[in-house]
């Protein structure tokens, strides 16, 4: 179970207009070893949040509500500083293509559908707040480096070396292992095929990972020691009932003379976006993607 510093159960702020399912999360949650605040209304969600010292490790909200919604309550909570790195789930019966996709766009964590099933649902908690606290310990333990340090971080990549960076896309297939489905730009030159690189990238992970794991390996940010390259990769899945596993595993990668580790943070960001086209198999522009790349790898830190 996580665990709020040494004995501190986690706190979970959970809105649902319907009492049955708030009073089950209740039940669930407080037999899982967390702490639980509920409420009917995101009205009072909001009123509740601006009121507590401790801020929830976690909010679960339903979108369908009579005040306002679970759209409206996640962008509310978003522009405000001090709660917007919380995570957000939504429990709801809402679970269309659609409805995830702009649920993903707004930037929520993740979706638990109606009825849930509590190893499901725990399994989500666990997961979410075990990152964001990876994520602010990792932050936190960067700032006391860079501050010890005293120096100032430098854009990765020069102008001349900005026709050096390149972005891939590699599916899994089950005949042939790893295809290079698309990358950009066409007329780069490196000592080693784009094709090569590229199955090396995806069969070094699922060494490490796994197939049965390969979507739960996060971004990967590595040197590439052949090539003399910084590279980033990302992997999600497609499902697809027609092939083996009922899912196509596919990975998203950027390679550069040079990618540090907060230019990593934002390429995720770009990638995670990517990866929702995918996933819902909409167009993609790769070339804009890469033109974005490259002014998160030029520019000063901001």
């Amino acid at each position: 179970m996580v665990k709020n510093g040494s004995d501190t159960k986690p706190l979970i702020l959970a809105i649902d207009d319907n009492s049955d399912i708030l009073l089950n999360l209740k039940i669930t949650l407080e037999s899982n070893n967390y702490r639980i605040i509920t409420t009917e209304s995101g009205v009072e969600a909001l009123k509740i949040l601006s009121e507590l010292r401790e801020l929830p490790d976690i909010i679960i909200s339903d979108i369908m509500m009579p005040d306002i919604d679970g759209y409206q309550l996640f962008k509310a909570i978003s522009k405000t500083p001090r709660m917007n790195l919380i995570p957000f789930v939504f429990l709801t019966a809402k679970s269309s293509p659609e409805d995830v996709r702009f649920g993903k766009m707004l930037g929520v964590d993740d979706y638990i559908t109606k009825p849930f099933k509590e190893k499901d649902l725990i399994a989500v908690i666990e997961g979410k707040i075990t990152r964001q606290r990876n994520g602010i310990k990792v932050n936190e333990k960067l700032d006391i480096l860079l501050s010890a340090m005293n120096v100032e971080l430098l854009p990765s990549i020069s102008e001349k070396e900005k026709s050096e960076v390149i972005i891939i896309y590699v599916i899994w297939d089950d005949v042939i292992g790893p295809l290079l489905k698309q990358y950009h730009p066409k007329d780069l030159k490196i000592p080693v095929s784009i094709k090569d690189i590229s199955s090396q990238l995806f069969q070094a992970t699922v060494t490490i990972y796994g197939h049965d794991k390969l979507t739960q390996a996060e971004g990967i940010l590595l040197y590439i020691d052949n090539i003399k390259r910084s590279g980033y990769i990302l992997f999600d899945a497609i499902s697809d009932p027609s092939v083996r596993g009922g899912e196509t595993q596919f990975m998203l990668g950027l390679i550069a003379p040079n990618i540090n580790y907060l230019e990593s943070l934002r390429i995720k960001k770009l990638f995670e976006e990517i990866s929702e086209f995918v996933k819902n198999k909409n167009d993609w522009d790769i070339k804009q993607y890469w033109e974005k790349s490259i002014e998160i790898l030029s520019s000063p830190p901001v």
